[in-house]
């Protein structure tokens, strides 16, 4: 089954060419058939880059995906141009009577800040709680999901001397997950990020269980059975080339910046980089999407009840 985007959503022509499945929401509504509602908070800069990265990945299960595109309601993008925003995303304050299958919070710039510093961290508690009444199951990813185990459960963010940046071996730690189904032992997750969250301070809360982790980089993956949440601090959707734009980027602007640890071939930032990590990724987000299928209720108005 495909997913069901606007035909003139940039990430329609992408994962078309691509070979994943993609109907518009006319075709669609013709099919006798329920779709998994997802929605996508998007708060990474890069916008059109961030939907093409997530569409691919649960566009490529047997069902069919309807995905919602959201940002905030008060925060305006500078890297995204206006049109774009208006034409294919909804605000918060206008959905939030709505019921969601699933929803996807992305990571955000701006791990230095506080979370109570952030322009919208109010927004931010708001859509938390939200997850609670109106959303089977919520994955937050980088940031959203510091923030939302930072809410739950008072675990701090922690700064870094020096960015976790590159390509790191993670250990399968719950090989019985069925968000693991198909993991191998171990395997390569890309990481970009400035802060990190302590392994023994997860572990002093009883209701959250770590299913991966890396020796170099911490906890990557945390189960939060309570509150129907998955936290990644890591980035499994990134596309092939996503670290080195970062590093570029980072370089051209003259920032300190270590090259992306294992991720070139011979840490030369010359060499292309090869992607090693596609397949968990999509095992990942395979699985997650498996589960929500298997547990959402069928009649949407009874989600969260």
């Amino acid at each position: 089954m495909p997913i069901k985007i606007p035909s003139n959503l940039p990430a329609h022509k992408v994962l078309s060419s691509e070979g994943v499945m993609v109907i518009d929401p006319n075709y669609a509504a013709r099919q006798d058939i329920r779709p998994l509602r997802i929605a996508l908070l998007n708060l990474m800069p890069m916008k059109i880059d961030t939907e093409n990265q997530f569409a691919r990945l649960i566009g490529a299960t047997p069902l069919q995906i309807d995905l919602c595109l959201i940002r905030m309601s008060e925060h305006k993008t500078k890297n995204t141009a206006s049109e774009h925003m208006e034409e294919f995303y909804r605000p918060f304050n206008v959905i939030k009577k709505e019921k969601f299958d699933g929803l996807i919070i992305t990571g955000a710039p701006i791990e230095h800040l506080e979370f109570s510093n952030v322009t919208y961290w109010k927004e931010m508690v708001e859509v938390i709680n939200w997850t609670q009444t109106n959303v089977h199951s919520t994955l937050g990813v980088c940031w959203g999901g510091m923030a939302m185990i930072n809410y739950f459960h008072g675990i701090q963010k922690h700064i870094l001397q020096k960015k976790a940046f590159g390509c790191f071996r993670h250990q399968n730690l719950a090989p019985s997950s069925p968000y693991l189904r198909g993991f191998s032992d171990d395997f390569v997750v890309p990481v970009s990020r400035w802060t990190e969250m302590k392994q023994k301070e997860i572990d002093a809360v009883k209701e959250l269980r770590t299913l991966l982790g890396s020796d170099n980089t911490g906890p990557c993956l945390i189960e939060d059975l309570k509150h129907r949440a998955l936290y990644i601090f890591n980035h499994f959707e990134y596309d092939s080339i996503t670290l080195k734009q970062e590093y570029d980027r980072d370089t051209q602007n003259g920032k300190e910046i270590n090259i992306p640890g294992h991720y070139y071939l011979n840490n030369d930032p010359t060499q292309r980089p090869l992607n090693r990590w596609r397949s968990h990724a999509h095992l990942l987000y395979g699985n997650w999407i498996n589960e929500i299928y298997q547990s959402t209720p069928f009649d949407q108005n009874e989600i969260g009840i």
